[in-house]
């Protein structure tokens, strides 16, 4: 539920009633601090200065007019016009019996349902996943799983390269492999020395250089054993990708793969709208567009080649045709770009074009939400120690052997086949948690302590948070599907952990609307945090606690099981029900 909106729709109305224009909105809050109430409605302050008015004497002319009868216990004007709300315990306790059976966590499906393209991860198939596509691929699976929640109709793009000049020198080096009685599965085992050993191939010999090249020329002439040769490494590479995914627990499939070759037929077309239109002209034998709109400061016009003097074409002319696929053929209404911000000018770049010269429509939203680098403990953007590149495989790898380390210190009942289990999710939880919780555009440093500790915003205490509870039902020789609704609020930690937990709906709202999955780690964070400090105030398992307390307890347990079991699995991170 949206309390932050039922608030907001209530003192709007006041405020109109008390001669306010309708252009000033409520400013609803999260209060900062208990003493100042559970909310804070902040938007009288600026009407009163347009209005040349006393802010404290309208604030008491709109609180003469709100009517928060039931919802409210107070309602007071503080400062020179703040008007603090004091949510009602019983009416709190009333919307989670009235939801108690509701999987949702009394979150709505939006009723304004769009369609989201989401072009995330995208990994060159030339090389093997590593640490660089990890950003991309957590996050915008992240914002997927939300957005499909709230019930839009979400389409996933995996734009994979698959296309361009260093195929031409891998086939060509694929080819001479196979020729020495090699399969195409044994030489492509390890990528990144297959691309290592066929680029040191094309820098030191000068036939071999030739031969890529004219291989780079058969292979877009689609030239038969060329484009065999590329399939074979399409598809071992696609089959990588597939592994680390499913290691990730991300939700793209093969399905999902929309790779820059699928554009080619339309690139030609591209260029040919852009020159009609006035956009694309003819500078030093390329076609180049000149974006006035991204003018530097010496009001020079942004160039952008969309076609090289050879005719060969650029990553622009791909992703322009992309963005008329997404458009035209898919029809979107948001266009969600999870690429890293140092391609934020080229992103602005193409965004500008395809609005100028209508190859998207009017209507549509085209959005790049960058993200910051994964930095080693020096500061430095995160490498192998022999300054190589981390393998994203071998990363998950080793989180989960440092998380089967930890719990090997832990007493446990736990058989060694569960043990295991929990160690995948635990370590893999870990890796993803730690980035996810940080904001979106930040840099941050990788450090294998921090993200695998069962202390502090992390994925393992809050795993362990829910198996907690889970733990408490067993203690407690209840089956918790025979739980009713019957919450009694009578502690403020009891009140604390309720108004959080009814928060997730405007949590999830900001979340999918600006992609930012860090805003749903501190929300799940601040509840498990909530609910331990309620566990140690109010007892559920003494002998002496009244059974009416111990079944409100246990209800208001159930609920904070139920948001955190959602809003991980929103996350992409597995839950246990032992640890």
């Amino acid at each position: 539920m949206k309390i932050k909106q039922i608030l907001a729709e209530k003192v709007q109305a006041a405020m109109l009633e008390a001669g306010i224009p309708a252009d000033f909105t409520a400013q609803v809050a999260y209060s900062k601090q208990a003493k100042f109430g559970d909310y804070q409605a902040n938007g009288v302050l600026p009407a009163a200065k347009q209005l040349k008015t006393n802010p404290r004497a309208l604030a008491e002319q709109v609180l003469a007019k709100l009517d928060l009868t039931e919802i409210a216990e107070k309602v007071e004007i503080a400062g020179p016009g703040f008007i603090n709300i004091f949510l009602s315990s019983e009416w709190l306790a009333d919307q989670l019996n009235t939801h108690f059976d509701d999987d949702r966590c009394a979150v709505a499906p939006v009723k304004q349902k769009q369609t989201c393209v989401v072009d995330y991860s995208s990994p060159n198939l030339a090389k093997e996943m590593h640490v660089g596509h990890l950003r991309s691929t957590i996050i915008g699976d992240a914002v997927v799983r939300a957005l499909e929640f709230q019930g839009h109709k979400v389409i996933r793009q995996n734009h994979m390269g698959d296309w361009g000049t260093q195929f031409g020198m891998l086939i060509a080096h694929l080819e001479d492999t196979l020729k020495q009685d090699s399969v195409a599965e044994v030489a492509l085992a390890d990528l990144e020395g297959f691309y290592r050993d066929a680029k040191k191939r094309f820098d030191d010999e000068a036939d071999f250089a030739d031969k890529a090249r004219e291989y780079v020329v058969k292979l877009q002439s689609g030239d038969a054993r060329c484009k065999a040769l590329w399939q074979e490494f399409i598809e071992i590479s696609v089959r990588h990708s597939e592994e680390v995914y499913k290691k990730l627990n991300v939700t793209l499939t093969r399905e999902d793969i929309r790779p820059e070759s699928a554009y080619n037929e339309d690139l030609q077309n591209i260029i040919d709208e852009l020159v009609k239109k006035g956009l694309a002209v003819e500078d030093q034998g390329a076609k180049v567009v000149f974006l006035e709109e991204l003018a530097d400061k010496e009001g020079k016009p942004s160039p952008v080649i969309v076609q090289k003097s050879g005719g060969g074409f650029l990553y622009a002319t791909t992703d322009l045709a992309a963005l008329k696929y997404r458009s035209k053929t898919l029809k979107a209404d948001r266009n969600l770009y999870f690429i890293d911000a140092r391609q934020s000018l080229h992103m602005n770049q193409v965004f500008t074009i395809a609005k100028k010269s209508g190859l998207v429509d009017k209507s549509i939203s085209l959005e790049h939400h960058p993200f910051g680098t994964m930095m080693g403990e020096d500061g430095k953007p995160f490498k192998t120690r022999t300054g190589g590149t981390v393998k994203l495989a071998e990363l998950l790898d080793e989180s989960v052997s440092r998380a089967a380390a930890l719990l090997a210190e832990r007493e446990t009942d736990l058989t060694d086949e569960e043990r295991q289990e929990v160690a995948r999710k635990v370590g893999i939880g870990a890796v993803k948690f730690a980035d996810l919780s940080k904001h979106r555009t930040s840099d941050y440093i990788f450090n294998w302590q921090n993200m695998l500790s069962f202390e502090g915003a992390t994925a393992p205490y809050l795993q362990y948070a829910y198996t907690r509870i889970q733990s408490i039902f067993r203690k407690a020789g209840i089956d918790i599907a025979q739980l009713d609704g019957q919450i009694q609020l009578q502690a403020p930690q009891e009140k604390a952990l309720a108004i959080k937990l009814l928060q997730l709906e405007d949590t999830l709202e900001v979340v999918t609307a600006e992609a930012l999955p860090h805003l749903l780690c501190s929300y799940l964070y601040e509840v498990s945090s909530l609910y331990m400090s309620f566990y140690e105030a109010c007892p559920i398992l003494k002998e002496d606690t009244l059974e009416a307390d111990k079944h409100s307890r246990l209800a208001l347990s159930r609920w904070t099981a139920k948001v955190l079991d959602l809003g991980l699995s929103l996350l992409g991170i597995e839950r246990m029900e032992k640890m």
